[in-house]
């Protein structure tokens, strides 16, 4: 084989699929995942896709794949301050008929998953087990040594610690706690957002159920009240949330109640050279970066697609891992990684400042913002690029 991407998730599977399209031969290394039939309770985990993303997904014949019922549009943002400031943003104020289309995980995956098989790709359904210089073992003890390896496998790499590529990582001492929640009223497709003191709240919006409205909740909370609230038991862990919403919201979509347990994931900010010795990174084991944007699974997803891109570009005389085309991606992706990460972080800083002066800044800002449609259209646009 030329190129094995190691790692069944969804940029793993999106970036085998790119590679495929490209030309490339390529395999796939990682478990195949089990994705329970869709029913009432949704995937616990939920993303943000940019019109970008979703052209890329369409391209790979899985957009086409979801069901549309489990799919539901993002047509504008209400993000408020901590001191009363406010941006309105609606996805008319850049021509555009939606911002962003909130979608399960689970149904991501199954999608991809389908169009691997259907494209043929051969995909080596075991663990990985080690590499060093080039050559990748998998657990059964089964050695490869393709051209390129391309580590798909996640926030925690083995297969980066491996192969000695440099990353570095901050984290923020906070705790992503994600859960649905039924909502008293109606969404109508807006995505909310609340910057402040004990964390950032997005509320985003899903298809009704039978009981109503719904939306996903993302709570980035400091790690200590994170903490003791996963630790309560079942009921009361529901009741304080319940109370906790209600006052963060200020009741804007009524009642707020649990569907599911509380989960949570640690939120760190992680960069990494990229690349190694016949080694490209994408997804979360290239970089992470903090959720409040809602861009870290886009940004892989493009990710798979610069790469597809470089190596599909290549001279004839160079083999897929050559030094000088794992460099193309790289400065590819550089800009983009680096400009999301400065602006998610920057942002996450200036709102975890407890002096008055930031306070007084930030919401300024959004008070300013508020009052500038170009600027409005320039966020819009920026984001739906990723």
């Amino acid at each position: 084989m030329s190129i094995l991407v190691c790692g069944s998730g969804i940029v793993g599977l999106a970036s085998a699929l790119a590679l495929a399209r490209a030309g490339q031969q390529v395999a796939l290394l990682g478990p195949r995942k089990p994705v329970p039939p869709a029913g009432e309770l949704y995937h616990p985990r939920v993303y943000a896709i940019s019109p970008a993303s979703q052209a890329f997904l369409a391209e790979l014949g899985a957009w086409d794949a979801l069901p549309a019922g489990r799919i539901a549009e993002v047509q504008s943002m209400d993000v408020r301050g901590d001191a009363g400031g406010r941006v309105l943003l609606h996805a008319w104020q850049a021509a555009r008929a939606q911002m962003a289309w909130i979608v399960e995980a689970g149904e991501i995956e199954r999608a991809l998953a389908q169009a691997v098989q259907i494209r043929g790709i051969e995909w080596i359904a075991e663990h990985y087990a080690s590499y060093e210089q080039g050559e990748l073992i998998t657990a059964s003890g089964r050695r490869l040594r393709p051209e390129l390896t391309v580590a798909a496998d996640g926030a925690r790499s083995a297969l980066r610690a491996a192969a000695g590529v440099r990353a570095e990582a901050r984290p923020y001492d906070a705790v992503g706690l994600v859960t649905h929640l039924d909502a008293r009223l109606a969404h109508g497709g807006c995505a909310f957002q609340w910057f402040r003191e004990d964390g950032v709240l997005a509320l985003l919006p899903l298809p009704d159920t039978a009981q109503g409205a719904q939306v996903s909740m993302v709570w980035s909370m400091k790690a200590e009240p994170a903490r003791a609230l996963q630790a309560l038991p079942a009921g009361e862990q529901a009741r304080v949330l319940t109370e906790r919403l209600a006052q963060a919201t200020g009741g804007v979509l009524g009642e707020l109640a649990p569907r599911q347990p509380l989960l949570g994931f640690d939120l760190t900010l992680e960069s990494s050279a990229m690349i190694g010795e016949r080694l490209a990174l994408v997804g979360d084991a290239a970089h992470r970066v903090h959720p409040l944007a809602g861009q870290g699974l886009n940004l892989g997803l493009a990710d798979a697609k610069a790469l597809a891109q470089a190596v599909a570009g290549r001279e004839a005389f160079r083999p897929a891992g050559d030094p000088r085309v794992l460099r193309r991606y790289r400065r590819a992706r550089a800009e983009p990684v680096l400009a999301m990460s400065l602006a998610t972080d920057g942002l996450q800083q200036l709102f975890d400042a407890p002096w008055g002066l930031a306070r007084w800044l930030r919401n300024a800002g959004m008070h300013g913002v508020e009052r500038l449609p170009w600027v409005k259209r320039q966020l819009i646009a920026r984001a739906s690029e990723q």
